[in-house]
C-alpha cells in the first residue's frame, strides 16, 4: 500500500522506506532509557550552544544542533538565481529541499514549500530545491528547466545532476527538507510527506532565533490541485509500480519479460488487484518499457482515488496520441488533467501525467492506456 513515507534512493532507483522493529523488550527499555537521558544531555547542550550565538533579545528554539550544513557546491546550473554560497546565505534562516520533478511524493509537498518560501522571503527565510534525478532524463537541464517553470516554482533551484550535493548531505529520500539556521548549522529535518504545520513551525523557530519574530504572521496557506492535491492515504490500495525490468513487480503478461529485446506482449485474461500487463510489441528497459509499433497497450487493475504514469516520447521526440479507459468505458468525470472525458491524451514531454481521479468513490478498477502511435516510454505508476 502506497504510503506518505519518503522514497529511498537505492542505486538508481527509489523504493519505499520501511521501519523495522525487532528486539527483546528489556533491550527496547534500557535503549529507550539511555536514549532519554542523551536526548535531555543533548538537548541542554544544543540550547546552550545556540543561545551563545543568538543576536541580542533573540529567543532560542531549544532545537539540537546535527552539525554543520554542507556548502552547496557541484550543481550543473542554478535556476532562478546565481550560485548560492557563504555569502549570500550569511545570516539566513535556509530551507533545503530535495526533490526530483516525477516523484509524487515530491510533486504533492511542493505546494507547501512554496507557500513557505512566498511567505517569509520577507523575514529572512531562503528556500533553495536541489533537484537531484531519479530517471535519466531528469538529468537534462532542460527538462528540469521547463519543469520549474511549468510548476511555477520562483525561489532558487540547483541542478545537482551529478548528486554532489545529495552526497555531501548524505541524504537518501526524496523528499527531503533540511532544516538550517543563520549560523549555518542543520538544526532539523523531515523526510517524506506530511507534518507541513511542524515543519513550519520549525521554521518560524529558526527565524525566531534570527532575529526575525515570524510571531505576528498568521500561518501560510497552501492548496494543491491536479497531481499535487493532498492524497487520500487511507483510500490507496495501490502501491507504486515501476515499469523498467530492473524494479518491476507483479506483471503478469503470459511469458513474462524478455529485457532489452523487442517482443510481442499479449494481456492474461484477468487481471489481480494491482497485476498489470502489456499488449503490442515492447522493448522493456531497464529503466522503462517502450513501444516498438502503434497500438500497444498497458492496462492495471488498481484501487484508489488517483492514478498517475510517468511516460516520455520516444528518442525522435514526436508526441504519441493514447486514450484511457477505466473498466472499458471513458472516464468521463473520473479523467484526471492531462485527458479529457472521452480519455483522449498525448504524451509531448517527460514528466508525470495525472490520468485518472476517481469521483465516484474508491474502488478497484481496470485501468487501460492505449497508444495510437509507437515511441511512447512508460516508467512507473503512482497513486494518491
Amino acid at each position: 500500500m502506497q504510503s506518505a513515507d519518503p522514497k529511498l534512493k537505492t542505486g538508481a532507483f527509489r523504493g519505499k522506506r520501511r521501519a523495522r522493529i525487532a528486539g527483546f523488550a528489556s533491550l527496547l527499555l534500557i535503549g529507550l532509557a539511555a536514549g532519554a537521558l542523551w536526548w535531555s544531555g543533548s538537548m541542554r547542550a544544543a540550547d546552550t550552544s545556540a543561545q551563545a550565538a543568538l543576536p541580542p533579545g533573540a529567543k532560542a528554539s531549544g532545537l539540537p544542533i546535527e552539525g554543520k550544513a554542507p556548502a552547496l557546491d557541484g550543481a550543473v546550473a542554478w535556476l532562478n538565481s546565481p550560485p548560492l554560497g557563504g555569502d549570500a546565505l550569511r545570516g539566513k534562516v535556509v530551507l533545503v529541499d530535495f526533490w526530483t520533478y516525477t516523484c509524487i511524493n515530491c510533486l504533492r509537498a511542493l505546494p507547501h514549500v512554496k507557500a513557505w518560501a512566498r511567505h517569509y522571503r520577507d523575514h529572512g527565510l531562503v528556500v533553495v530545491g536541489v533537484h537531484t534525478p531519479e530517471f535519466d532524463f531528469e538529468k537534462e537541464l532542460a527538462n528540469v528547466r521547463r519543469a520549474v517553470t511549468d510548476l511555477g516554482i520562483g525561489y532558487p533551484v540547483a541542478v545537482d545532476s551529478r548528486y554532489r550535493i545529495w552526497n555531501a548531505f548524505d541524504n537518501h529520500y526524496w523528499p527531503a527538507h533540511y532544516f538550517i539556521d543563520a549560523q549555518g548549522r542543520i538544526r532539523h529535518h523531515h523526510f517524506g510527506e506530511g507534518d507541513y504545520a511542524g515543519s513550519e513551525r520549525i521554521l518560524r523557530a529558526l527565524l525566531a532565533e534570527a532575529g526575525h519574530p515570524a510571531d505576528a504572521l498568521p500561518m501560510s496557506q497552501a492548496d494543491g490541485s491536479g497531481a499535487q492535491l493532498a492524497p487520500d492515504m487511507a483510500q490507496i490500495g495501490s502501491p507504486e509500480t515501476y515499469l523498467g525490468h530492473a524494479r518491476a513487480e507483479h506483471f503478469v503478461s503470459p511469458g513474462g519479460f524478455f529485457p532489452d529485446h523487442d517482443k510481442n506482449y499479449r494481456l492474461p485474461e484477468t487481471l489481480a488487484l494491482n497485476r498489470w500487463g502489456l499488449s503490442g510489441t515492447w522493448t522493456v528497459r531497464e529503466q522503462y518499457a517502450r513501444l516498438d509499433r502503434a497500438d500497444g497497450a498497458i492496462t492495471f487493475r488498481f484501487r484508489a482515488r488517483d492514478l498517475n504514469l510517468v511516460l516520455g516520447p520516444g528518442p525522435d521526440g514526436k508526441p504519441v496520441r493514447f486514450t484511457v479507459t477505466v473498466d472499458v468505458q471513458p472516464p468521463g468525470d473520473n479523467h484526471g488533467v492531462d485527458i479529457d472525458a472521452a480519455g483522449k491524451g498525448t504524451v509531448a514531454n517527460q514528466r508525470l501525467y495525472q490520468l485518472i481521479r476517481c469521483s465516484d468513490g474508491v474502488r478497484e478498477r481496470s485501468f487501460e492506456i492505449r497508444f495510437e502511435d509507437p515511441g511512447v516510454e512508460a516508467f512507473a505508476f503512482t497513486f494518491g
